[in-house]
């Protein structure tokens, strides 16, 4: 694997990135909260032959500055924006998985000259009463006792929710998982924007992927298609949250599908 890694100064902090590389069309892979830009390294085998992906970690994750205060979804988004900037991408796609789809939507929506696609896999879109149920929720507090547990003992527990992932990608998200700064759950305070309000801008070739056990429901889905003729939807069955890693081969299916119409 001749994968690169390098860190680039964008919207006053070091953003750290994993690239493939090439003369190709570059796709740009946005991860969630606790992860990191290598936990979508499966997905990113499958596209590499064929584009130039860019896995960059979000501020406050993996190898990026973790700056004190700035973890609103507008500050995720500008960063992005300004990745795309610096590396000068030519009309990258995105693709953004949770928190990395609502950061993907907001560049759309505000950015549309800069991209040529979006693939938005089971974002956070949760209604007000949700939002304000996870961020009083423990989910911060559980990561403070992971944040002092050894590598070991976190891959032990993953293996035990996740046993169908492989090795590797247990040690993937575990490591993603303790380079998790407590900053980033800054993202979970309410409100989160409007995302009916965002789908509504967009103007590129949209594809939202959602399964039937996790945040987007198929009703949601829906009424997004209402909104945006440039939306399409599909729920990927026996797939909770992690779409991608639930149903890895479903997924990148549907994604090499969409890529192709809107890149050859």
């Amino acid at each position: 694997m001749s994968w690169k890694t390098s860190v680039c100064e964008a919207n006053n902090i070091q953003i750290h990135y994993t690239r493939t590389g090439g003369n190709k069309p570059p796709v740009i892979l946005l991860h969630g909260l606790m992860t990191n830009g290598l936990c979508w390294t499966m997905l990113a085998r499958e596209l590499e032959k064929d584009y130039d992906v860019v896995m960059p970690d979000a501020r406050g994750h993996g190898q990026s500055s973790a700056p004190e205060v700035g973890y609103q979804y507008n500050d995720l988004a500008n960063d992005v924006v300004g990745l795309i900037n610096v590396l000068r991408l030519p009309s990258p796609i995105l693709i953004g998985h949770s928190m990395g789809g609502m950061t993907a939507a907001m560049v759309a929506a505000h950015q549309p000259n800069l991209l040529r696609g979006l693939i938005l896999a089971d974002p956070t879109f949760l209604s007000p009463s949700m939002q304000q149920e996870v961020y009083n929720s423990d989910v911060s507090d559980q990561h403070q006792q992971i944040l002092n547990m050894p590598l070991e003992a976190v891959m032990a527990a993953a293996k035990v929710r996740h046993p169908h992932r492989s090795a590797e990608m247990i040690e993937i998200f575990s490591r993603a998982r303790l380079q998790t700064n407590m900053a980033a759950f800054e993202v979970l305070r309410p409100p989160n924007p409007d995302y009916s309000q965002l789908i509504n801008l967009i103007t590129i070739p949209s594809l939202l992927l959602y399964g039937d056990k996790g945040v987007v429901t198929t009703e949601v889905a829906t009424h997004l298609q209402s909104l945006n003729a440039k939306l399409q939807a599909a729920q990927i069955s026996a797939a909770g949250h992690s779409v991608h890693m639930d149903q890895p081969e479903k997924f990148t299916m549907m994604v090499k599908a969409f890529l192709d119409t809107i890149v050859n």
